[in-house]
């Protein structure tokens, strides 16, 4: 198997599209409700990268999935924490690609002034909450009912590592 790790560019804004989109629009994991289109996905990746970090899992030149961190909020004390985001090709789970991929993620927030990551999780998501106390991240609350989406109310759960 021939992977890489490497940092998002705009050309990899259509697969990171099919990815994320499967989740919108099956999913309630991602609160967003419309499919991103690519041109919006070439922004944020744009955007993120400017000061921030955006990767990509590549296997066999496939973008299998893509994690990044951006800022958690916009106030100057805010920031050396950012919100870590990961997702994967619904195909893709279980094998140990998103431990790799926000291994590298976290490595790179490191080297970077970032003292603290949160991910926030809604509730119930058992893979994401495993993955994320698996690399040492500590839930530290819960959110009721702060989205709704398919006709239900949705917790999010957040999680925090401190470097």
């Amino acid at each position: 198997m021939s992977y890489k790790i490497r940092l998002a560019t705009v050309e990899d804004a259509n697969p990171i599209c099919n990815i994320y989109n499967y989740y919108v629009v099956n999913t309630c994991i991602t609160f967003e409700e419309e499919p991103v289109q690519i041109e919006t996905m070439q922004q944020r990746i744009l955007e993120v990268s400017k000061d921030m970090v955006w990767l990509v899992y590549e296997e066999n030149q496939r973008i299998l999935g893509y994690a990044y961190y951006s800022k958690w909020k916009t106030r100057s004390a805010y920031r050396f924490c950012f919100e870590s985001t990961i997702y994967l090709d619904k195909a893709c789970q279980q094998r140990g690609l998103g431990s790799l991929l926000y291994k590298e993620l976290i490595d790179r927030a490191k080297t970077n002034k970032v003292h603290s990551l949160l991910g926030g999780i809604v509730i119930p998501n058992e893979a994401s909450i495993k993955l994320h106390e698996k690399l040492g991240f500590i839930k530290v609350g819960q959110l009721k009912e702060v989205g709704f989406k398919h006709d239900q109310w949705l917790d999010v759960g957040y999680w925090e590592l401190i470097f």
